[in-house]
Parts: C-alpha cells; structure tokens; sequence
C-alpha cells in the first residue's frame, strides 16, 4: 500500500491504439523514464477484463514502487487491490467513495475551479486534478481551467494538484508558479516513439519548472 505518492509524473492510460504487449512495454519504459504515478483510464472495456489488467499493471507499477490508480472504478480499485482511484465530477461523490475504500487508499479528484476545490478537499480527496490547462484530444469534451485559477486553488487548500488537459514537454512552462505539485499527461507518452527518453525528459523539466528539486 502506497498512501505516499508522487504527482511530478503523473501518466494516464491510453490503450485505443496498442496491442496488450506494447501497452505494457509503454508503461514500463515511462516507468524507467521516471513516471511517478499511474492511472488506468479504461472508458468502454468490460469490467472483468479491466480488473484482469489492472491486476498485471499494478504488479508492473510496484516492481518500480510507483502506485497505480484507476479512473472512476471504486469497485474495480477493490477488486485489484489498487492503490486508489481517481474521481471525475460524474463519478462517486468523494466522501462515499472513502467510505467504501477506507482511508489507506489513494482517492483523487477533479476540480476545475476554487469552491470545487475547497468542497473536494473537506471530502475527504487526497489530491486534486486541475484542469484542461489546454483543450484535450481524449475522449472527454473540454472546458479550459486558467493557471490563475489553478494558483489561486493551490493557494487556498492544503492538498496537492496536479495540473491536467493537454500538457506535453512543449507548453509545460506556462505553469511556472502554479503551485502544483505535478503535470499529468496522456498522449505525450502514450503516443510517444520513445516513451523512456520523452519521459525521462518530461521529468525533468516538470521538477525544474514546478520547481520541485
């Protein structure tokens, strides 16, 4: 159980165009890389199947001692054990889903401004995803969140953020003096031809424009 976690590198599953084996070989090189926290995002694939990766993925995560989260599932986050589970505003109300969970697990949640934020947080979230910084190519429609709403959020809670919506090694810099404690991406490693050397890199630059050293 890994209550301790590190948002720097925070990476969401996309597995829409890769076989099984390169979806895990994507993975482990990003873990290599230095991706500090995963999160298996599986929209549409039958319960059963989800629980039967997530199961496979966490033993690849901890191998690295990197916690794996899953999106929306409380009752798949139980079913393999995970480490948590991250909430959108459509999914679980936060305080329901602790109670299910318990207070070991990781739960993470979404805020795209301060009240929401200040309402997740006395919930009972350990962190908060902030976001779309920039419009998203995922599946989800987007509605942009300013890096001035995400500094005043950070200014105002106690809990970490992670920045979300678009990011990549390119437009991370509009970040410096948010305040969050990491970036999360999805296509910038998962639709990486090197997803070591482009997390290693995206690493690196997030510690120094977050200013996490």
């Amino acid at each position: 159980m890994m209550k301790n976690f590190d948002l720097s590198l925070y990476l969401v599953t996309n597995r829409d165009k890769l076989s099984d084996e390169d979806f895990f070989d994507v993975i482990e090189k990003s873990l290599k890389g230095g991706v500090s926290l995963v999160q298996l995002r599986e929209k549409t694939a039958p319960a059963r199947e989800v629980i039967e990766l997530a199961k496979k993925l966490k033993e690849l995560c901890h191998s690295y001692n990197v916690p794996l989260l899953v999106d929306d599932r409380v009752d798949i986050a139980l079913a393999a054990d995970l480490d948590g589970v991250h909430l959108g505003n459509d999914d679980m109300d936060v305080a329901d889903a602790r109670k299910i969970l318990g207070d070991e697990k990781i739960i993470g949640s979404t805020a795209k401004n301060l009240d929401w934020a200040i309402a997740e947080e006395k919930k009972g979230a350990d962190y908060l995803g902030v976001g779309a910084i920039f419009e998203t190519k995922t599946h989800v429609k987007t509605k942009r969140t300013s890096v001035e709403t995400l500094r005043e959020i950070n200014d105002n809670i106690s809990i970490s953020t992670v920045a979300i919506g678009g990011l990549n090694y390119e437009n991370i810099d509009i970040l410096k003096n948010s305040g969050a404690s990491g970036v999360s991406v999805v296509r910038a490693i998962m639709d990486s031809e090197n997803p070591f050397e482009d997390s290693r890199k995206l690493r690196e630059k997030i510690v120094d424009v977050l200013d996490l050293h």
